[in-house]
Order: structure tokens, then C-alpha cells, then sequence
């Protein structure tokens, strides 16, 4: 299974989300530096480590955003251990107004 799917699985089994985009934007990174055992290597943007999570859960509702954030990485922990290395979250509860 991919991470994508992956993420798609885990946050829909955890959140019931009323709406949930999982975007891979690996490919808007190709350039960037990181560290990659212990050396600095140029990142070619393949792949799957780069994430944007859109998010509408009832589960957030009353939650602040920190907590929401928390909750996300929290579930996504495994991923992020083994090689996710960025992923932007856009948390909300139903109703609230969101930017996309």
C-alpha cells in the first residue's frame, strides 16, 4: 500500500471525516536540501515524503488547533519515523470556514 493510501486509511478510520484530501506534494520540494544518513543530499522531488492533509472531522469540534495538529501527527507517527518528512495539516470541524 502506498503511504497516500496509507494516510487516506488511517485518518478515515480514526476521524470519520466528513471531507478528506491527502495530497502528495512531493514534486513542489525537487531542489530542497535535508539529511539523509547523517549526510546532506539534494531532494529530486520523487516519490512520497511530502503531504498536505485537508481535513473536516467532527472529531476536531472543540478541539483548538494545536490539538488538532497533535492528533494528526500523533496517528501518523509510523509514517513520519520512516521517512515522512514533511506534512502539512489543515484541520476543521463541520461548519467551520476553511480556505479550500
Amino acid at each position: 500500500m502506498s503511504i497516500q493510501a496509507t494516510i487516506e486509511k488511517k485518518l478515515t478510520e480514526a476521524f470519520s471525516p466528513e471531507r478528506l484530501s491527502v495530497v502528495n506534494e512531493s514534486h513542489l520540494h525537487a531542489g530542497h536540501h535535508h539529511l539523509e544518513n547523517g549526510e546532506e543530499q539534494e531532494f529530486d522531488g520523487t516519490g512520497e515524503t511530502h503531504f498536505r492533509v485537508r481535513i473536516v472531522a467532527p472529531a476536531f469540534a472543540g478541539m483548538s488547533r494545536i490539538e488538532r495538529h497533535r492528533a494528526v501527527n500523533e496517528l501518523l507517527t509510523p509514517e513520519l519515523k520512516a521517512g515522512l518528512h514533511a506534512l502539512a495539516i489543515e484541520p476543521a470541524a463541520p461548519g467551520e470556514k476553511v480556505r479550500w
